[in-house]
């Protein structure tokens, strides 16, 4: 069903529905950051693992406040509202990949997350990639704003996560893990500074 312009009570529940995931994304990550605060010596910490905690943490609240965007829709359909919840639960995916619920049979988390970096980072290069349909449906205009960065950025980086997918060297994870971050930081800092 087409619904055109989306009304109020429409943009409402699909913001409700991507708050509820969103905000179990977010719990995701703050139980797992108490979790080793209350137990720090029952799991090895590797820093490269907080990093992506912390991207994660700054992705998804950048993409939450940017949802607010979504009353430029000029068109809201079924397709777009599953895409849109399917984008939010990729994001909740990821968290619980961040901190899953037994790492027992692993030797910390550095162990882990090199276990299950093909999972993260495929997922992580999917979401770039949804992230493109996200932003072109909040209409050209939006995306031609974001200029010629935006699509340069989502081609590295879904480069870099395939890269990663494959790639256990220690170097590597560590670099990309620091880098990804700051520059994460970086692109809200200059773009997501106030919403237009």
């Amino acid at each position: 069903m087409q619904v055109s312009p989306p009304s109020h009570d429409l943009l409402v529940h699909v913001r409700t529905v991507i708050s509820i995931i969103l905000g179990l994304s977010i719990a995701r990550l703050l139980n797992g950051v108490a979790g080793l605060v209350q137990h720090p010596k029952k799991e090895h910490l590797w820093w490269p693992h907080l990093c992506w905690v912390a991207y994660m943490r700054i992705s998804i609240t950048a993409f939450w406040w940017w949802e607010f965007q979504l009353n430029q829709l000029r068109v809201l359909t079924f397709e777009t509202y599953i895409f849109l919840i399917t984008y939010t639960a990729m994001l909740f995916l990821l968290c619980s990949l961040l901190f899953p619920t037994d790492i027992s049979e692993y030797d910390g988390f550095r162990d882990y997350f090199l276990s299950r970096r093909a999972w993260f980072f495929g997922l992580l290069a999917t979401t770039y990639l949804m992230d493109t349909v996200d932003t072109w449906l909040k209409g050209p205009e939006h995306f031609a704003r974001l200029g010629p960065e935006y699509p340069i950025r989502i081609a590295g980086l879904v480069v870099l996560c395939l890269v990663a997918c494959g790639v256990r060297n220690i170097r590597f994870q560590a670099a990309f893990a620091v880098g990804g971050l700051i520059y994460l930081v970086s692109y809200i800092a200059r773009h997501y500074g106030s919403v237009q």
